[in-house]
């Protein structure tokens, strides 16, 4: 199967469990564009659900792909996110953010019950940190900003090398926010627990691409078929 096979078939498995009624985090990226799609096959079957997008780009497909849409302003709660990852380790935790959603990703999954992360087997990891990690920060006073994530970094043990994403423009990427993203070539995250929270205290980051407890279920094709993890 093609990585793009394995994909839907671990979107397809998170459909699963969608009830009607629900109110549901709508992630951002290849794989959560797959279940965007399938859940449009079932609502369009007449299954009545609504969704929050956490992105602009997933926003768009869920219109085409006729999902109902609210926001967090008009919902006080979320029955489930779905939603990929760039890395998944043992205890759940993730690296999030290649996209470059992370802020409205984890403001969504931090506003949800339950959240189910799905994604292709090779995403699985012993130890976060082979994926650079995306820290996304505010333009001004950059440079102060990017010295006291490396102190962050040497305080953890962690060295690497860090460069601001670039758009396709060929400029600095900007998120749906109007922020720029740092990443971060760690290699392994010892205690990805206590980089997130040195990393959140620091005043010039807006957020980082470390999502600690907020996954409860990960669902991970491969050749072998749907592996289906829960949160120790």
């Amino acid at each position: 199967m093609t990585m793009d096979q394995l994909k839907r078939q671990a979107a397809a498995k998170a459909l699963e469990h969608v009830q009607d009624g629900m109110k549901l985090g709508l992630g951002t990226g290849s794989t959560a564009k797959h279940f965007v799609e399938l859940l449009g096959e079932r609502v369009a079957g007449g299954l009545k659900v609504i969704g929050v997008p956490t992105s602009e780009a997933t926003r768009a497909d869920a219109e085409r792909c006729g999902v109902p849409l609210t926001t967090l302003d008009e919902v006080d709660r979320l029955d489930l996110t779905v939603d990929g990852a760039d890395e998944v380790d043992p205890a759940l935790n993730l690296i999030k953010g290649g996209g470059g959603a992370l802020l409205r990703e984890k403001i969504v999954a931090a506003a949800s019950d339950r959240m189910i992360v799905i994604a292709d087997d090779s995403k699985w990891v012993p130890t976060l940190g082979r994926f650079p990690l995306p820290v996304e920060v505010i333009p001004f006073g950059l440079s102060a900003t990017r010295r006291a994530i490396a102190d962050v970094f040497a305080k953890c043990g962690l060295s690497g090398e860090m460069a601001i994403r670039s758009g396709k423009d060929g400029h600095a990427f900007v998120t749906d926010g109007g922020h720029w993203i740092i990443d971060a070539r760690l290699g392994t995250i010892t205690d990805a627990p206590r980089l997130a929270g040195l990393l959140g205290a620091i005043p010039g980051v807006v957020e980082h691409g470390l999502f600690i407890g907020l996954a409860s279920t990960a669902m991970l094709a491969g050749s072998q078929g749907i592996r289906v993890f829960e949160r120790p």
